[in-house]
């Protein structure tokens, strides 16, 4: 008989974790002794936030990597089809969601494995629910270029797309990169298209600003230097 696969979502910074995910989560995360994890670090830290039911050095942590091939991820799933249940952490947020993760649940799924979703925090969706825009349909597009022409044409398609569609389109950037992106934004959006920033999303300095490009420009953009973000955009 074999265990099944948790899907446990880590945290989106420091805060107390009953702040922010139910008892269920908490109370099955506490009693696993297996895990499959994004990075070891983050995740060891996490667990001990939890209060686990046993000594750290018993609970088996094996890393996923970067770029898991299919054999790698169902070589994860062992404990699982030796009759264990096995958790699955990102660094933050939702396991399998912009996550390499994602290989291993599709795995579990190809031997049989019961792949379970707990519940917990996904900036993707507080921020699409705080920002105002469509919710029925949407894209997330991961990080837009870097350069500045790339990262403008890839601003002026997915514009024209939401234009298209009426879809809120979702991207992310390197946290100390946010302000050159911000620039970037006001700079190529028409003035009506709507742009919203979702930072820090459950820590006590959450913030959520939706308004036009227009409305953006001329505002101090520093302020979000080094705090994780969520960029939404929905033409007019």
């Amino acid at each position: 008989m074999t265990g099944r696969l948790f899907l446990v979502p880590n945290l989106l910074g420091v805060v107390p974790p009953g702040n922010v995910l139910p008892e269920r989560t908490i109370a099955v995360a506490r009693d696993l002794a297996h895990f499959v994890v994004e990075n070891a670090k983050p995740a060891r830290q996490y667990l001990k936030s939890l209060d686990p039911a046993r000594p750290m050095r018993e609970i088996a942590i094996e890393e996923i990597g970067p770029d898991p091939t299919p054999q790698r991820c169902e070589s994860l799933l062992v404990p699982a089809r030796a009759g264990h249940d096995l958790g699955l952490i990102s660094d933050a947020g939702c396991p399998g969601v912009a996550d390499p993760g994602a290989g291993v649940v599709a795995a579990a799924h190809r031997l049989g494995v019961s792949v379970v979703p707990l519940i917990g925090p996904s900036s993707l969706l507080l921020a699409l629910m705080a920002s105002g825009m469509n919710g029925q349909g949407f894209a997330f597009h991961g990080y837009l270029p870097i350069k500045a022409e790339p990262r403008a044409d890839a601003i002026r398609r997915l514009e024209s797309e939401s234009a298209r569609t009426g879809h809120t389109q979702l991207f992310i950037e390197t946290p100390y990169r946010n302000a050159a992106l911000l620039d970037a934004l006001v700079q190529t959006l028409r003035p009506a298209t709507r742009l919203c920033v979702a930072a820090d999303l459950t820590l006590a300095s959450e913030s959520v600003e939706s308004r036009t490009a227009r409305d953006w420009r001329g505002l101090d953009f520093a302020r979000y230097a080094k705090r994780p973000a969520i960029f939404l955009l929905q033409a007019a």
